[in-house]
């Protein structure tokens, strides 16, 4: 959920001490922001006290649908797009459905140049189209932590994508190649017939995509009321008035652990100011830190951060937002038909926003399997799941997550998460851009962990042992399975690119079971990063 003003107005703070200096902001910028901030608070507690209804808006009929109108269904357009442009071009009749009107929002989505590239592999944009929606570019990044180590890295999600021309290019192709698109048109509940699915009692498709986010319903239903088992909180700004700077940060630490939290931030510059972020890493407990609270922490800190006092910027947009992760993730609806994609999914890293650049990575391996799963007819609910599958690349990180996060009653050093992240991040950096590079982009593979954790192991005992306490004994073996599976995966994806000569002698519906097998070991194992 991220929500943000979309107009700028110089903020000059007021004298008066009745308000704090998130109101005294928030207030002044056109639109209700501060009123979103408390609606977003207010969803955020509803979750931490496991007080969100749960909807029934899937349900399942045994009738016969008979004929359908479209092979997919795309519920939610801001991401859904890149899929049903990527699918409508392979020539898949396909419909999207998108709650208000189809358009990116004002901020850049940063992402790698390379990552970029599957745009051109799926004739989505040309190269021209593509340089025209880069609406920004830095180098280089900047990876540090408290009174420790700093890292500077080059080509490393230091592109800014312009999501308003992204979005209406790929509009604009989607149409071109047959596709339909109902604006306006908010999901409202599907029907799961034996041969189809009718969504909100009018559009009949073989295959719904869910593609509604973090918040989905459908989503909220599979899930069953289950609290998340943590939650990232994010809040920062768009402004004006900086020192010149055309560096950015990618995580860096500065300060020890506030009020429970490990504050950490990231920055760079922005087509109309400069944006800054704010995030740390907490449990659901109801009793941390709310983003209201959090943005007043943002604000207090800003000052130290980018050595700039506040009435000397010009706010652009507020951003703020709160990300739930699940340990059982991806999510296998228990429906058929039915395929949950993007955040809607839970497929991507608990130490990531997911979003843009978890779509895109796994956007060609979306494309390719849910055309066979149409063509082979496997859209059965365990056929689907296989599009979503266990990936121990993703599993692993939940280690770090909780390494990177403090319980409300946890006690343990102030300094305690920044020696341990700057320990790790040194090993990285002393053993090249090999191991460092794919961590920084969510790629964690067996060989590059394995040669960190022995390295840090070995040159800081001391800040190792100390993790074991504070994760917790089943939190590390638990790890040390997901860990093991790594590895096997490594094995797994590597004999099967010996095996690929042979797949084209296979059956057209095993040849579909294969190469989700292969897609899962794959990324499951790391071995889709793609080097600049």
């Amino acid at each position: 959920m991220l929500v943000e003003s979309l107009r700028s107005r110089s903020v000059t703070l007021l004298e008066s001490t009745s308000m704090s200096l998130t109101e005294e902001i928030l207030s002044q910028l056109p639109g209700d922001v501060l009123g979103g901030l408390r609606r977003s608070d207010r969803i955020l507690s509803s979750i931490r006290e496991g007080k969100v209804p749960v909807p029934t808006v899937v349900r399942e009929n045994q009738q016969q649908l008979g004929a359908v109108d479209w092979d997919v269904l795309i519920c939610g357009g801001t991401l859904g797009i890149l899929i049903g442009c990527a699918l409508a071009v392979q020539g898949l009749r396909v419909a999207l459905i998108e709650r208000g009107r189809l358009r990116g929002r004002d901020q850049e989505w940063n992402i790698s140049r390379k990552e970029l590239q599957v745009f051109l592999e799926l004739s989505l944009l040309t190269d021209a189209e593509l340089e025209k929606a880069i609406a920004t570019e830095y180098n280089p990044a900047r990876v540090g932590f408290d009174k420790g180590v700093e890292i500077w890295v080059e080509n490393v999600l230091n592109i800014g994508i312009d999501p308003v021309y992204l979005l209406e290019i790929l509009k604009q192709k989607f149409l071109a190649a047959g596709g339909n698109l109902f604006e306006n048109t908010p999901f409202k509940e599907a029907v799961v017939h034996p041969d189809g699915v009718m969504i909100n009692n009018q559009y009949k498709a073989r295959l719904l995509i869910d593609a509604m986010g973090h918040f989905s319903p459908i989503t909220q239903q599979a899930r069953q009321g289950q609290k998340p088992d943590a939650v990232c909180l994010v809040v920062g700004s768009c402004a004006q008035g900086f020192p010149e700077n055309h560096t950015g940060d990618l995580i860096l630490s500065f300060t020890p652990i506030q009020k429970q939290c490990q504050y950490f931030w990231e920055a760079f510059p922005a087509r109309d100011g400069r944006t800054t972020y704010m995030f740390t890493y907490m449990d659901a407990d109801p009793q941390h830190i709310g983003l209201e609270a959090l943005f007043e922490e943002y604000l207090r800190f800003m000052p130290k951060y980018q050595s700039v006092e506040l009435p000397q910027l010009t706010f652009q947009r507020a951003l703020f937002g709160f990300f739930p992760s699940y340990r059982q993730s991806p999510l296998h609806t228990p429906w058929s038909r039915i395929l949950p994609i993007g955040d809607s999914s839970g497929n991507q890293s608990p130490l990531s926003f997911g979003g843009f650049g978890a779509m895109v990575r796994h956007l060609h391996r979306l494309t390719q399997g849910i055309h066979e799963a149409l063509q082979t007819d496997q859209l059965s609910a365990n056929a689907l799941a296989l599009l979503q599958p266990y990936q121990p690349s993703l599993s692993v990180t939940w280690l770090f997550q909780k390494a990177m996060s403090v319980g409300v009653n946890q006690k343990i050093a102030p300094e305690q998460i920044n020696e341990l992240l700057s320990a790790v991040f040194r090993q990285m950096q002393q053993s090249g851009d090999m191991v460092l590079k794919p961590f920084l982009q969510d790629v964690v593979q067996f060989p590059a962990l394995t040669q960190t954790l022995l390295k840090t192991s070995v040159a800081h005992p001391g800040i190792v042992a100390k993790v074991i306490p504070q994760v917790g004994l089943l939190a590390l073996l638990d790890w040390m399975v997901h860990y093991g599976n790594l590895g096997i995966y490594s094995v797994l994806f590597w004999l099967s690119q010996r095996l690929e000569p042979w797949e084209k002698y296979l059956p057209s519906i095993s040849q579909y079971y294969w190469h989700r097998w292969v897609d899962a070991w794959k990324y499951g194992s790391g071995g889709d990063y793609l080097d600049e």
